[in-house]
Protein backbone atom coordinates (compact mmCIF):
# COMPACT_ATOMS: atom_id res chain seq x y z
CA UNK A 1 0.00 0.00 0.00
CA UNK A 2 1.47 3.41 -1.15
CA UNK A 3 0.44 4.96 2.48
CA UNK A 4 3.09 7.84 2.49
CA UNK A 5 3.23 10.12 5.50
CA UNK A 6 5.60 13.12 6.35
CA UNK A 7 5.66 13.32 10.51
CA UNK A 8 8.75 15.90 10.26
CA UNK A 9 6.31 18.55 9.17
CA UNK A 10 2.57 17.54 10.09
CA UNK A 11 1.77 21.09 10.77
CA UNK A 12 2.75 21.92 7.17
CA UNK A 13 0.33 18.50 6.06
CA UNK A 14 -2.01 20.13 7.58
CA UNK A 15 -2.16 23.76 6.32
CA UNK A 16 -1.65 22.05 3.23
CA UNK A 17 -4.57 20.06 2.94
CA UNK A 18 -6.75 23.09 3.44
CA UNK A 19 -5.22 24.88 0.20
CA UNK A 20 -7.50 23.93 -2.02
CA UNK A 21 -10.76 25.43 0.25
CA UNK A 22 -10.87 28.10 -1.43
CA UNK A 23 -12.57 26.46 -4.94
CA UNK A 24 -14.17 23.92 -2.49
CA UNK A 25 -16.03 26.15 -0.04
CA UNK A 26 -18.59 29.19 -2.29
CA UNK A 27 -19.21 26.15 -4.19
CA UNK A 28 -20.36 23.92 -1.88
CA UNK A 29 -22.17 26.26 0.10
CA UNK A 30 -23.98 27.55 -2.78
CA UNK A 31 -24.87 24.27 -3.73
CA UNK A 32 -26.36 23.38 -0.23
CA UNK A 33 -28.14 27.00 -0.21
CA UNK A 34 -29.92 26.44 -3.72
CA UNK A 35 -30.78 22.37 -1.96
CA UNK A 36 -29.14 21.06 -4.58
CA UNK A 37 -26.77 18.91 -2.67
CA UNK A 38 -26.93 17.51 1.09
CA UNK A 39 -24.63 18.81 3.40
CA UNK A 40 -24.23 15.55 5.39
CA UNK A 41 -23.88 13.26 2.54
CA UNK A 42 -21.37 15.67 0.79
CA UNK A 43 -18.97 15.88 4.08
CA UNK A 44 -19.47 12.18 4.77
CA UNK A 45 -18.91 10.96 1.51
CA UNK A 46 -15.91 13.74 0.66
CA UNK A 47 -14.60 12.83 3.66
CA UNK A 48 -14.39 9.65 3.09
CA UNK A 49 -12.77 10.00 -0.01
CA UNK A 50 -10.30 12.14 1.05
CA UNK A 51 -9.37 9.41 3.32
CA UNK A 52 -9.14 6.47 1.33
CA UNK A 53 -7.64 8.38 -1.74
CA UNK A 54 -4.56 9.06 1.04
CA UNK A 55 -4.75 5.79 2.24
CA UNK A 56 -4.28 4.16 -1.82
CA UNK A 57 -2.21 6.94 -3.12
CA UNK A 58 0.03 8.15 -0.62
CA UNK A 59 0.04 11.62 -2.05
CA UNK A 60 -1.91 14.78 -1.21
CA UNK A 61 -4.75 14.54 -3.97
CA UNK A 62 -7.76 16.75 -3.93
CA UNK A 63 -11.44 15.76 -3.95
CA UNK A 64 -12.63 19.03 -5.54
CA UNK A 65 -16.15 20.09 -7.12
CA UNK A 66 -16.57 19.60 -10.66
CA UNK A 67 -17.04 23.13 -11.24
CA UNK A 68 -19.13 22.75 -14.80
CA UNK A 69 -21.81 20.74 -13.11
CA UNK A 70 -21.75 23.31 -9.76
CA UNK A 71 -21.96 26.40 -11.88
CA UNK A 72 -25.14 25.40 -14.23
CA UNK A 73 -26.65 23.30 -10.93
CA UNK A 74 -26.06 27.40 -9.23
CA UNK A 75 -27.47 29.01 -12.08
CA UNK A 76 -30.46 27.06 -13.09
CA UNK A 77 -31.37 25.97 -9.31
CA UNK A 78 -31.20 21.82 -9.73
CA UNK A 79 -32.81 19.75 -8.40
CA UNK A 80 -31.15 17.04 -5.80
CA UNK A 81 -32.40 14.34 -8.81
CA UNK A 82 -31.09 16.81 -11.53
CA UNK A 83 -27.87 17.09 -9.82
CA UNK A 84 -27.50 13.58 -8.86
CA UNK A 85 -28.10 12.60 -12.02
CA UNK A 86 -25.07 14.77 -13.80
CA UNK A 87 -22.72 13.51 -11.06
CA UNK A 88 -23.78 9.92 -12.41
CA UNK A 89 -23.69 10.51 -16.18
CA UNK A 90 -19.88 11.85 -15.87
CA UNK A 91 -18.67 9.36 -13.53
CA UNK A 92 -20.60 6.77 -15.51
CA UNK A 93 -18.61 7.47 -18.70
CA UNK A 94 -15.75 8.15 -17.07
CA UNK A 95 -15.68 4.60 -15.39
CA UNK A 96 -16.39 3.20 -19.15
CA UNK A 97 -13.82 4.63 -20.80
CA UNK A 98 -11.27 3.74 -18.23
CA UNK A 99 -12.54 0.54 -18.38
CA UNK A 100 -12.06 -0.04 -22.10
CA UNK A 101 -8.72 1.65 -22.35
CA UNK A 102 -10.12 4.82 -24.03
CA UNK A 103 -8.36 7.03 -21.70
CA UNK A 104 -4.83 5.36 -20.99
CA UNK A 105 -5.12 5.69 -25.24
CA UNK A 106 -5.58 9.21 -24.59
CA UNK A 107 -3.11 10.08 -22.05
CA UNK A 108 -0.69 7.62 -24.18
CA UNK A 109 -1.65 9.90 -27.84
CA UNK A 110 -1.29 13.53 -25.78
CA UNK A 111 1.83 15.20 -26.40
CA UNK A 112 3.54 16.59 -23.22
CA UNK A 113 3.04 20.40 -24.50
CA UNK A 114 -0.56 19.70 -25.00
CA UNK A 115 -0.91 18.20 -21.10
CA UNK A 116 1.08 21.24 -19.71
CA UNK A 117 -0.87 23.64 -21.81
CA UNK A 118 -4.31 22.22 -19.72
CA UNK A 119 -2.04 22.53 -16.74
CA UNK A 120 -1.25 26.08 -17.47
CA UNK A 121 -4.70 27.37 -18.80
CA UNK A 122 -6.06 25.98 -15.35
CA UNK A 123 -4.08 27.80 -13.28
CA UNK A 124 -4.54 31.26 -15.20
CA UNK A 125 -8.16 30.28 -14.86
CA UNK A 126 -7.88 30.10 -11.51
CA UNK A 127 -6.16 33.53 -11.20
CA UNK A 128 -9.02 34.85 -13.29
CA UNK A 129 -11.87 33.48 -10.97
CA UNK A 130 -10.06 34.70 -7.77
CA UNK A 131 -10.05 38.12 -9.33
CA UNK A 132 -13.51 38.18 -10.75
CA UNK A 133 -15.84 36.49 -8.69
CA UNK A 134 -13.83 37.06 -5.08
CA UNK A 135 -11.49 40.08 -4.85
CA UNK A 136 -13.29 42.48 -8.33
CA UNK A 137 -16.73 43.26 -5.99
CA UNK A 138 -14.53 44.51 -3.04
CA UNK A 139 -14.02 47.50 -1.99
CA UNK A 140 -11.40 49.32 0.51
CA UNK A 141 -13.68 49.30 3.30
CA UNK A 142 -16.86 46.67 2.22
CA UNK A 143 -18.71 44.68 1.97
CA UNK A 144 -18.40 44.95 5.58
CA UNK A 145 -15.11 45.65 8.01
CA UNK A 146 -13.79 42.15 8.19
CA UNK A 147 -14.07 41.44 4.51
CA UNK A 148 -12.21 44.01 1.99
CA UNK A 149 -9.29 44.92 0.12
CA UNK A 150 -7.49 45.45 3.05
CA UNK A 151 -7.71 42.08 4.26
CA UNK A 152 -6.58 41.22 0.79
CA UNK A 153 -3.92 43.17 0.62
CA UNK A 154 -2.78 41.65 4.33
CA UNK A 155 -3.27 37.41 2.67
CA UNK A 156 -1.10 38.38 -0.30
CA UNK A 157 1.97 40.53 2.03
CA UNK A 158 1.55 37.30 4.17
CA UNK A 159 1.51 34.80 1.29
CA UNK A 160 4.86 37.05 -0.23
CA UNK A 161 6.50 36.01 3.50
CA UNK A 162 6.63 32.15 3.03
CA UNK A 163 9.14 32.73 -0.25
CA UNK A 164 11.28 33.67 2.96
CA UNK A 165 10.37 31.57 5.70
CA UNK A 166 8.34 28.26 3.67
CA UNK A 167 7.31 26.35 6.55
CA UNK A 168 4.94 29.50 7.53
CA UNK A 169 1.58 27.71 7.79
CA UNK A 170 0.18 29.86 5.18
CA UNK A 171 -2.97 28.10 4.89
CA UNK A 172 -3.74 27.56 7.89
CA UNK A 173 -3.63 30.84 9.36
CA UNK A 174 -6.07 32.08 6.64
CA UNK A 175 -8.30 29.84 7.18
CA UNK A 176 -8.28 30.04 11.15
CA UNK A 177 -8.49 34.16 10.66
CA UNK A 178 -11.32 33.55 8.22
CA UNK A 179 -13.19 31.38 10.33
CA UNK A 180 -13.16 33.72 13.35
CA UNK A 181 -13.85 36.77 10.86
CA UNK A 182 -16.85 34.96 10.01
CA UNK A 183 -18.04 34.17 13.26
CA UNK A 184 -17.11 37.95 14.06
CA UNK A 185 -19.19 39.19 10.86
CA UNK A 186 -22.77 40.54 11.00
CA UNK A 187 -25.57 38.15 10.85
CA UNK A 188 -27.56 37.10 8.03
CA UNK A 189 -31.28 38.20 7.23
CA UNK A 190 -32.35 35.02 5.57
CA UNK A 191 -30.51 32.29 7.88
CA UNK A 192 -30.06 28.88 5.93
CA UNK A 193 -32.18 25.54 7.10
CA UNK A 194 -30.58 23.10 4.40
CA UNK A 195 -31.77 19.64 5.03
CA UNK A 196 -29.82 17.84 7.68
CA UNK A 197 -31.43 13.92 6.07
CA UNK A 198 -29.32 11.59 3.53
CA UNK A 199 -31.72 11.09 0.88
CA UNK A 200 -31.96 8.36 -1.33
CA UNK A 201 -32.31 9.28 -4.83
CA UNK A 202 -34.19 7.71 -8.03
CA UNK A 203 -33.68 10.69 -11.19
CA UNK A 204 -35.84 9.89 -13.74
CA UNK A 205 -35.42 10.06 -17.41
CA UNK A 206 -36.26 13.66 -17.70
CA UNK A 207 -33.65 14.43 -14.81
CA UNK A 208 -31.11 12.56 -16.63
CA UNK A 209 -31.77 14.40 -20.03
CA UNK A 210 -31.79 17.89 -18.26
CA UNK A 211 -28.73 17.36 -16.54
CA UNK A 212 -27.02 15.78 -19.79
CA UNK A 213 -27.90 18.14 -22.11
CA UNK A 214 -26.84 21.24 -19.88
CA UNK A 215 -23.99 20.08 -17.19
CA UNK A 216 -22.82 16.56 -17.89
CA UNK A 217 -21.55 16.91 -21.56
CA UNK A 218 -19.89 20.22 -20.62
CA UNK A 219 -18.01 18.78 -17.56
CA UNK A 220 -16.70 15.29 -19.28
CA UNK A 221 -14.04 16.64 -21.42
CA UNK A 222 -12.95 18.85 -18.21
CA UNK A 223 -12.76 15.68 -15.86
CA UNK A 224 -10.84 13.31 -18.42
CA UNK A 225 -8.09 16.31 -19.51
CA UNK A 226 -7.74 18.21 -15.76
CA UNK A 227 -9.27 15.43 -13.17
CA UNK A 228 -7.20 12.96 -15.05
CA UNK A 229 -4.45 13.16 -17.34
CA UNK A 230 -3.15 16.46 -16.03
CA UNK A 231 -3.96 15.58 -12.57
CA UNK A 232 -1.39 12.43 -12.83
CA UNK A 233 0.96 14.56 -14.94
CA UNK A 234 1.08 17.29 -12.28
CA UNK A 235 1.67 14.16 -9.62
CA UNK A 236 4.68 13.29 -10.95
CA UNK A 237 6.04 16.76 -11.85
CA UNK A 238 5.28 17.99 -8.53
CA UNK A 239 6.06 14.95 -5.94
CA UNK A 240 8.63 12.61 -8.04
CA UNK A 241 9.04 9.21 -7.40
CA UNK A 242 11.66 8.43 -5.24
CA UNK A 243 11.24 9.66 -2.49
CA UNK A 244 7.03 9.91 -3.17
CA UNK A 245 4.91 7.16 -3.71
CA UNK A 246 4.45 6.33 -7.76
CA UNK A 247 2.00 9.19 -9.05
CA UNK A 248 -1.15 7.49 -9.74
CA UNK A 249 -1.63 6.19 -13.30
CA UNK A 250 -4.73 7.77 -15.75
CA UNK A 251 -6.80 4.24 -15.14
CA UNK A 252 -6.26 4.43 -11.43
CA UNK A 253 -7.27 8.45 -11.19
CA UNK A 254 -10.44 7.40 -13.66
CA UNK A 255 -12.06 4.50 -11.36
CA UNK A 256 -11.43 6.55 -8.59
CA UNK A 257 -13.67 9.07 -9.79
CA UNK A 258 -16.29 7.03 -11.50
CA UNK A 259 -16.17 5.08 -8.13
CA UNK A 260 -16.70 8.20 -6.07
CA UNK A 261 -19.51 9.60 -7.67
CA UNK A 262 -21.32 6.49 -8.63
CA UNK A 263 -21.58 6.13 -4.70
CA UNK A 264 -21.97 9.63 -3.43
CA UNK A 265 -24.46 11.36 -6.09
CA UNK A 266 -27.27 8.45 -5.44
CA UNK A 267 -27.27 9.87 -1.57
CA UNK A 268 -27.27 13.22 -2.39
CA UNK A 269 -23.51 13.92 -2.31
CA UNK A 270 -21.99 17.04 -4.18
CA UNK A 271 -20.10 15.57 -7.49
CA UNK A 272 -16.41 15.57 -7.30
CA UNK A 273 -13.38 15.09 -8.91
CA UNK A 274 -9.66 14.99 -8.79
CA UNK A 275 -8.21 18.65 -9.89
CA UNK A 276 -4.44 19.66 -10.77
CA UNK A 277 -5.70 22.89 -9.49
CA UNK A 278 -6.41 21.11 -6.27
CA UNK A 279 -3.34 19.71 -6.16
CA UNK A 280 -1.04 22.48 -7.22
CA UNK A 281 -2.94 24.50 -4.34
CA UNK A 282 -2.43 22.09 -1.28
CA UNK A 283 1.18 21.21 -2.94
CA UNK A 284 1.94 25.12 -2.27
CA UNK A 285 1.06 25.34 1.13
CA UNK A 286 2.42 22.35 2.65
CA UNK A 287 1.06 19.22 1.59
CA UNK A 288 3.64 16.42 0.07
CA UNK A 289 1.45 13.29 1.89
CA UNK A 290 -1.42 11.25 2.08
CA UNK A 291 -1.76 11.95 5.38
CA UNK A 292 -2.09 15.98 4.41
CA UNK A 293 -5.70 14.92 2.85
CA UNK A 294 -6.53 12.09 5.24
CA UNK A 295 -6.73 14.51 8.25
CA UNK A 296 -8.68 16.60 5.78
CA UNK A 297 -11.03 13.95 5.19
CA UNK A 298 -11.29 13.59 9.11
CA UNK A 299 -12.53 16.53 9.54
CA UNK A 300 -15.25 16.61 7.15
CA UNK A 301 -16.42 13.34 7.95
CA UNK A 302 -16.81 14.91 11.70
CA UNK A 303 -18.72 17.94 10.04
CA UNK A 304 -20.79 15.62 8.29
CA UNK A 305 -21.86 13.99 11.61
CA UNK A 306 -22.32 17.37 13.22
CA UNK A 307 -24.29 18.74 10.40
CA UNK A 308 -27.04 16.31 10.98
CA UNK A 309 -28.14 18.85 14.24
CA UNK A 310 -26.45 21.67 13.14
CA UNK A 311 -26.23 22.41 8.88
CA UNK A 312 -27.13 25.90 9.59
CA UNK A 313 -24.65 26.77 11.49
CA UNK A 314 -22.22 25.09 9.80
CA UNK A 315 -23.24 26.46 6.30
CA UNK A 316 -23.60 30.08 7.62
CA UNK A 317 -19.93 29.86 8.89
CA UNK A 318 -18.19 28.47 6.14
CA UNK A 319 -20.12 30.50 3.68
CA UNK A 320 -19.12 33.90 5.69
CA UNK A 321 -15.34 33.27 5.35
CA UNK A 322 -14.10 36.77 3.67
CA UNK A 323 -13.80 36.06 0.20
CA UNK A 324 -10.72 38.45 0.23
CA UNK A 325 -8.90 35.64 2.37
CA UNK A 326 -10.42 32.52 -0.09
CA UNK A 327 -9.77 34.37 -3.13
CA UNK A 328 -5.67 34.98 -2.27
CA UNK A 329 -5.87 31.13 -1.73
CA UNK A 330 -7.59 30.28 -5.00
CA UNK A 331 -4.99 33.06 -7.09
CA UNK A 332 -1.81 31.43 -5.48
CA UNK A 333 -3.14 27.99 -5.67
CA UNK A 334 -3.01 29.32 -9.87
CA UNK A 335 0.18 30.76 -10.33
CA UNK A 336 1.86 27.25 -8.74
CA UNK A 337 -0.37 25.46 -11.42
CA UNK A 338 0.50 27.71 -14.14
CA UNK A 339 4.04 27.61 -13.22
CA UNK A 340 4.55 24.07 -14.29
CA UNK A 341 4.55 24.84 -17.85
CA UNK A 342 8.04 26.58 -17.32
CA UNK A 343 9.35 22.93 -18.04
CA UNK A 344 8.17 22.47 -20.99
CA UNK A 345 11.22 22.49 -22.81
CA UNK A 346 13.67 21.81 -19.76
CA UNK A 347 12.83 18.19 -17.56
CA UNK A 348 9.43 17.49 -18.85
CA UNK A 349 8.24 13.66 -18.64
CA UNK A 350 8.98 12.82 -22.19
CA UNK A 351 12.82 14.37 -22.58
CA UNK A 352 13.82 12.85 -19.44
CA UNK A 353 15.96 9.50 -20.53
CA UNK A 354 16.70 6.45 -17.45
CA UNK A 355 19.17 4.19 -16.98
CA UNK A 356 16.92 0.63 -17.91
CA UNK A 357 15.36 -0.70 -14.56
CA UNK A 358 16.23 3.01 -12.48
CA UNK A 359 14.07 5.87 -11.50
CA UNK A 360 15.08 9.09 -13.28
CA UNK A 361 18.51 10.68 -12.25
CA UNK A 362 16.86 14.18 -12.39
CA UNK A 363 19.48 15.58 -14.40
CA UNK A 364 19.93 13.51 -17.73
CA UNK A 365 17.52 14.61 -20.08
CA UNK A 366 17.19 14.89 -23.95
CA UNK A 367 18.42 17.77 -25.67
CA UNK A 368 16.50 19.96 -28.09
CA UNK A 369 17.10 22.05 -30.93
CA UNK A 370 15.94 25.63 -31.23
CA UNK A 371 13.06 24.12 -33.76
CA UNK A 372 11.72 21.57 -31.38
CA UNK A 373 11.90 24.39 -28.92
CA UNK A 374 9.93 26.40 -30.83
CA UNK A 375 7.40 23.78 -32.00
CA UNK A 376 6.91 22.46 -28.08
CA UNK A 377 5.93 26.32 -27.08
CA UNK A 378 3.72 27.02 -29.99
CA UNK A 379 1.77 23.60 -28.83
CA UNK A 380 1.70 24.90 -24.92
CA UNK A 381 0.47 27.91 -25.97
CA UNK A 382 -2.07 27.11 -28.30
CA UNK A 383 -3.59 25.03 -25.73
CA UNK A 384 -3.32 27.53 -23.25
CA UNK A 385 -5.55 29.77 -25.90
Amino acid sequence: MPFFANPSQPLAELSGSLGDLGTLLPLMTALVITDSISLPATLLFTGAANAITGIAFGIPLPVQPMKAIAAVAIARKFTLEENAAAGLVVAALVGLFTITGLINWANRVTPIPVVKGIQVGAGLSLCLSAGTTMLKPLSWTGPWWGDNLLWAIVAVLLLLLTFAYPKLPYALIIFSTGLLLSALGPVTSDPTHPSTAIPVLHPSAKDFWTATSTASLGQLPLTILNSVIAASALSSDLLPSPPYPAAPSVTSLGLSVAIINLLGCCFGAMPVCHGSGGLAGQYRFGARSGSSIISLGLIKFLLGVLAFWKGGAIVSLLAGIPKSLLGVLVLAAGVELAKVGESVNTDARDLREYDQGLPWDGKRVKELDERERKERFMEESDTVA
